[in-house]
């Protein structure tokens, strides 16, 4: 039984340590994906809000009254590497001269097409967008920017792909140029804009830290497989 703690212990030990490998750092050449990242930010008593790289799509993510919400078309491996948008979360600047209403919300969103050096090639981003919509009060970030920055382009497995026409065509592909249908690979998590979380789809930790679980859990039950016997 000794043995058997020891075994658990030492591979749980190798998992874990990869675990927090996975954690702290991505691969050192990460392909950079073309995409729409999605922000949040909370509600402020008043001024500006920091933007917050959102842990889902905008298509579950529900803003409060007066919250702010951020789309920026940038060039990263993963979340931790996006630009944010360069307008600020501003509520008050972006909605002050809004009334509020029964039974709807105001949500500031701001719309970012990035810098030409994002931008595919042959085209030229916007420039940037802020706009207060007034919306029903259980309204999705996603219908939020669809009542003021239509049309919205998305693929078939709901990732938004353009804001007001742009880009033009493609969806979350490689920088150099591949999409990711072409390549297999799954797109950054583009602010989630798919509806999930995460960056670059299930990352190196969180495998980890599933496979430790599993090998601890295995090894608990061997363990009292062992004392029954």
């Amino acid at each position: 039984m000794r043995h058997a703690a020891r075994i658990a212990r030492g591979a749980g030990a190798l998992v874990l340590a990869g675990t927090a490998t996975g954690l702290a750092a991505g691969p050192a050449h990460a392909d950079e994906y073309r995409y729409w990242s999605f922000w949040t930010a909370d509600a402020p008593a008043h001024g500006k809000s920091p933007w917050s790289y959102a842990t889902e799509g905008p298509s579950t993510a529900r803003p409060e009254d007066g919250g702010a919400v951020g789309f920026r078309f940038t060039v990263s491996a993963d979340s931790a590497r996006a630009a944010t948008p360069r307008v600020a979360a501003d509520f008050d600047a972006v909605c002050g001269g809004t009334k509020a209403a029964d039974g709807r919300k105001r949500v500031a969103v701001v719309v970012d097409f990035g810098t030409a050096a994002d931008a595919p090639k042959g085209e030229t981003p916007p420039a940037a967008r802020e706009k207060c919509a007034r919306v029903p009060e259980d309204a999705s970030a996603g219908e939020a920017l669809a009542a003021v920055a239509a049309p919205l382009r998305y693929d078939s497995s709901a990732l938004l792909c353009a804001i007001s026409g742009f880009p033009e065509k493609g969806c979350a592909e490689q920088a150099g140029g591949s999409s990711k249908e072409a390549t297999g690979s799954a797109a950054p998590d583009a602010g989630a804009s798919d509806g999930d979380s995460g960056a670059g789809g299930p990352s190196a930790g969180l495998i980890g830290g599933i496979a430790a679980v599993a090998v601890l859990g295995a090894a608990a039950v061997w363990q009292a497989r062992r004392r029954r016997g």
